[in-house]
């Protein structure tokens, strides 16, 4: 056999390898990173909100487009502020991150099989041995993924958001933040509260929309019915009418009469339509100007003015 046969033969024997098959790998890494980039980039654009171009438009057009179309449940009086729209941007790059990573994990692998199967490798044994790691995998960290997916519902419905106070079952207070696996919130005492999203059952949020200030006066047995509800509501019409408060109202007072009656008091409950959020202020502003007003009219109380105004209370915030 001739030297040059021998060369010709080591070229065409080895071509493979030294030229078509890292052609080949190459222009997979290649692919699978320009469509890496490719979809990161749209999924980018879907989850910032737009730049306005040059003076007001549509509050609707300045979502996130991923989730434009999908419920929101912002506050009515803060849809246009900016803790709404701080609260949307939240949102939309949260889910934006869990689409990146999974684009991104899915690409790896298709990488990684395809230049397997390039060098020559059988994958058969290698993708049905993924499957059962992924399968044993998937049974001992089900409650973590479980976790992850009531983590993404609660995102997609927008069940609650970074400021809403809200009642988990097992905590009751203020979301301060919210991640795919954990949301935490501080209660009333400054206690902050790490809740898995997969235990949560039922949420009780009173931030959305609007709420309703539940207004309940005791007077005593002998008062006349009639009087102390008609100056309860007057007193309570004028309380809410005030310029500092005026804004957190969304309707009139409303008294529902009596609510209770036991050995010692009778219960009057009104009710007010009020801004997310606005429910507690208001109930206790209402309620001293009712004690004020009970005073002035001379209707009489089931308890010591002392006892009574220490039990009414007259300060802000949530209860």
């Amino acid at each position: 056999m001739t030297p040059e046969l021998i060369a010709f033969e080591w070229t065409e024997t080895n071509r493979e390898w030294l030229i078509e098959n890292p052609i080949r790998i190459a222009a997979y890494v290649v692919v699978g990173l320009i469509l890496r980039f490719v979809l990161h980039r749209v999924i980018d654009r879907t989850t910032k909100r737009p730049k306005p171009a040059g003076g007001d438009i549509a509050v609707e057009s300045r979502k996130p487009a991923l989730i434009r179309h999908l419920r929101d449940r912002t506050p009515t009086g803060a849809r246009g502020g900016a803790a709404a729209a701080e609260r949307r941007a939240q949102r939309a790059q949260t889910i934006g991150s869990v689409l990146k990573s999974t684009v991104s994990i899915i690409l790896l692998v298709w990488v990684v099989l395809s230049i397997l199967s390039v060098l020559g490798v059988n994958i058969a044994p290698f993708i049905a041995s993924a499957g059962v790691v992924g399968l044993a995998i998937g049974f001992g960290a089900q409650n973590l993924v479980r976790d992850f997916v009531s983590g993404v519902f609660m995102l997609l419905e927008d069940q609650y958001g970074v400021g809403d106070i809200v009642d988990l079952g097992e905590a009751i207070g203020e979301v301060e933040t919210v991640g795919l696996r954990i949301t935490t919130l501080r209660d009333i005492d400054g206690t902050l509260w790490y809740v898995r999203n997969g235990e949560i059952l039922r949420v009780g949020n009173m931030s959305q929309e609007y709420a309703v200030a539940r207004i309940e006066v005791p007077v005593s047995l002998s008062a006349d019915i009639d009087l102390a509800q008609q100056v309860a509501l007057e007193a309570a019409t004028e309380s809410v009418a005030a310029p500092e408060v005026a804004d957190d109202v969304l309707g009139e007072p409303e008294m529902l009469g009596v609510q209770e009656v036991s050995p010692d008091m009778v219960t009057l409950r009104m009710t007010l339509k009020t801004k997310a959020n606005s429910q507690w202020a208001l109930q206790r502003r209402i309620r001293k100007d009712i004690l004020r007003a009970y005073e002035e009219h001379g209707i009489e109380l089931p308890y010591p003015k002392g006892r009574l105004a220490g039990l009414l209370g007259n300060g802000n915030g949530t209860p």
